[in-house]
């Protein structure tokens, strides 16, 4: 996979239906809330990306049975983990490129009581803190030491302890770890401001009808009732929203008739709303959408006629995930659009390259960038561009494929890690593109 790239002829018009894949944020929580129970646990609509089968790999590594009848399709047990297993090279080399793999410490320490974590990888979108896990999981009465010399944290308990918790910030990730840490201590936790987006709401779900006590499912204020045991579940994810907006993104950009199939609309939040300012037309039948083709957008400005900014924002606001698709689908709009990327500084960097391609943005800092619509006058053009994270590589694949000529996308494992067989499913759409 290393060194590969896609090679994208543009300026063609898509059509079709295409299906979401399962939700890779989803997947990391609830496939590492298996080790939470010693009976079979089964997962289906798994999404069958890197990142993902990554995780699984590293439980099998620790003697998890894995029974994986198709690749979307798999049945854990975790009635014999190796815990030893977590200290050596092995597990740190591959634990270590995957940022998933913070999710295991959680239910390690509440079931196992002592849990290793390996400073984080993944992608290169600024500074990605973990202090949000390691004060919550020490409030709950871990105890931490940290070894500088191969970069691991070591937490151990001698009996998790329920208490009231205020998070510094709403960590998606960091409010899953401390829930799936919480469900087996001793007495009651309270987790305020917490996390409340569907990937969380899902992993409350399953973790009740495996036997834990959650309420406040939805809201900022999650109260736990600690409990003895857990048992096995059924549990499907949802299909992946920052895929349904990045399809939402790709048939306006490319004035395609796409159809949008299974999309757990009810899920999607403000998704649909922050696309239609954009001028994207788009019909929900049920739970599938339509873009029908369009040969301009104007993105809306507000009542008193001010430029509209779309920032993101903690769920329910709008995902940092999908900023990078919002402004390429910009470019080519009629008016102008502020984007104001608050919580990661460097994930606006990959402009330069739609600038190279001709659009009109101003990068006004780090955090926010200006974009003058095209209005489809000339089109973006192609070249040879980098994607730096898996999400501008998407938006850039978008920009490449509304583009006059060829571009090439490098370093595509980036889109591997979130984006299932992208090539031949928007192949099966009408895209010129190939993995070369």
């Amino acid at each position: 996979m290393t060194g590969a790239a896609f090679e994208v002829i543009g300026g063609k018009k898509l059509k079709g239906e295409i299906i979401p894949q399962g939700a890779k944020n989803e997947a990391l929580q609830i496939i590492s809330a298996i080790l939470l129970t010693d009976e079979k646990v089964t997962i289906t609509n798994i999404p069958d990306i890197l990142d993902v089968n990554n995780l699984i790999e590293l439980l099998r590594a620790m003697n998890v049975k894995v029974y994986r009848p198709d690749r979307h399709t798999c049945t854990f047990q975790a009635d014999d983990v190796d815990l030893n297993i977590l200290r050596s090279p092995e597990f740190k080399s591959k634990s270590g490129m995957l940022r998933g793999s913070v999710m295991l410490a959680g239910p390690m320490l509440g079931r196992y009581k002592k849990a290793f974590i390996p400073k984080p990888g993944g992608d290169k979108i600024g500074r990605r803190r973990l202090d949000t896990h390691l004060l919550g999981f020490q409030k709950l009465g871990a105890e931490f030491i940290y070894y500088p010399d191969d970069a691991f944290f070591y937490f151990s308990t001698d009996g998790l302890k329920g208490t009231y918790i205020l998070l510094d910030e709403p960590s998606v990730t960091g409010t899953a770890n401390i829930v799936m840490a919480a469900v087996l201590a001793k007495g009651e936790t309270a987790i305020y401001n917490a996390a409340c987006e569907p990937y969380i709401q899902q992993l409350c779900r399953m973790l009740n009808r495996m036997g834990a006590d959650i309420s406040g499912i939805g809201s900022n204020l999650l109260v736990i009732s600690g409990v003895e045991k857990l048992h096995g579940t059924t549990h499907r994810i949802l299909p992946d929203m920052i895929e349904i907006g990045s399809f939402i993104g790709l048939a306006a950009m490319t004035q395609s008739d796409i159809t949008i199939k299974d999309c757990s609309v009810e899920y999607l939040g403000v998704i649909p709303e922050k696309f239609r300012q954009l001028g994207i037309q788009m019909n929900i039948v049920g739970d599938d959408i339509h873009i029908p083709e369009q040969d301009i957008y104007q993105v809306q400005t507000y009542m008193d006629g001010g430029v509209l900014t779309i920032y993101d924002h903690p769920w329910p606001g709008f995902t940092p995930d999908l900023l990078s698709i919002v402004l390429v689908v910009a470019t080519q709009a009629r008016g102008s659009l502020l984007v104001h990327q608050k919580m990661f500084e460097s994930r606006l960097f990959f402009v330069d390259k739609l600038i190279d391609m001709g659009a009109q943005i101003i990068l006004c800092d780090p955090h926010r960038a200006a974009v003058i619509g095209l209005e489809r006058k000339y089109k973006l053009r192609g070249i040879t561009m980098s994607s730096p994270d898996i999400r501008a590589g998407v938006a850039l694949l978008i920009a490449a494929l509304s583009a006059e000529g060829k571009s090439v996308i490098q370093n595509i494992d980036q889109i591997d890690r979130g984006y299932q067989y992208i090539d031949t499913r928007l192949q099966g759409l009408g895209a010129e593109i190939r993995r070369v």
